[in-house]
């Protein structure tokens, strides 16, 4: 009998992994699916954007004559030295916004006409990993853009930027900000397709009203108010606080200018998934993905 329930009970010799092993395993299989994923995307996003490489440059060339040309239509025809690099660091910024908003839009839009956007829900991964991996790729290429146009700017007008460690996580406070606001537009997108012109409309708005070039302290106070619900206005705010003025993190925190930049991203960044999601559950219930 003890032989016929050998096979049906634990033997004291018979080894076993450990249970934090048993417990992680499938955590951390997941995990590497995971990056494998965001990965594959990033790579894919860049190998299109390098086959569009003319593409690229030509962007570059066309940001920086309409920097040049910004610069004197603020100045009233002239040129303010003192000026431009508070304008160019603005402009960097605002440029990093528009392209997340436009192209959450123009990828969607396009999976949308090539048939393959259904894909994307076919998959074992969610749709927000492949977005992670596609947001990823699109902020390696604007940052190759924003150096091809910073370089020239900088030698044009003799502009040094002083390295500030304390920029950086102000920058990635403020683009969570944005990336938030380019789900709205992504959410719009899937459910009305073509928002080009809703796009255009918040990229001219994140051009010409988040101080970028005049400072927001000058515009009525209606318009004031409208520009500060801006993603990108106090961001700009406290960066030029901190890498042109000197002033340190512990100043701006103290002052609540951090405080805001934070609770402002926070808003942008959970109203935006939240609006994505519901115009994802939107677009599958009316079948809207599997055609443009």
């Amino acid at each position: 009998m003890a032989t016929v329930y050998s096979s049906n009970v634990y033997s004291s010799n018979r080894s076993y992994p450990p249970q934090e092993n048993r417990l992680t395993s499938p955590l951390m299989s997941q995990w590497r699916l995971l990056s494998t994923i965001v990965s594959n995307e990033v790579y894919k996003g860049l190998l299109i954007q390098w086959s569009y490489k003319f593409n690229l440059l030509s962007e570059s060339i066309m940001a920086i004559f309409m920097f040049i040309g910004i610069v004197f239509f603020a100045g009233g025809g002239e040129l303010h030295p003192e000026r431009v690099p508070s304008a160019l660091l603005g402009f960097l910024v605002t440029y990093y916004a528009n392209i997340a908003i436009g192209n959450m839009a123009y990828n969607l839009r396009e999976e949308a006409q090539q048939g393959t956007l259904e894909k994307w829900y076919m998959s074992p991964a969610s749709s927000s990993v492949v977005l992670m991996g596609r947001t990823l790729s699109t902020f390696v290429v604007t940052t190759v853009t924003n150096v091809l146009i910073a370089l020239p700017l900088m030698w044009a007008f003799d502009i040094r930027f002083p390295w500030r460690w304390e920029a950086v996580p102000v920058f990635i406070i403020l683009l969570l900000g944005v990336y938030g606001f380019g789900f709205v537009i992504g959410g719009a997108t899937l459910v009305f397709k073509n928002v080009g012109p809703l796009a255009n409309m918040v990229q001219n708005a994140l051009l010409f009203l988040n101080g970028a070039f005049l400072a927001v302290t000058k515009f009525p106070e209606w318009l004031q108010a409208v520009s500060y619900t801006i993603p990108t206005t106090q961001g700009i705010h406290v960066l030029r606080r901190i890498i042109l003025d000197g002033e340190s993190f512990t100043a701006v925190w103290h002052d609540g200018s951090l405080m805001w930049l934070i609770i402002h991203s926070s808003l942008y960044l959970g109203a935006g998934l939240v609006v994505f999601s519901i115009a994802e559950r939107v677009a599958k219930k009316r079948g809207l993905l599997g055609h443009y």
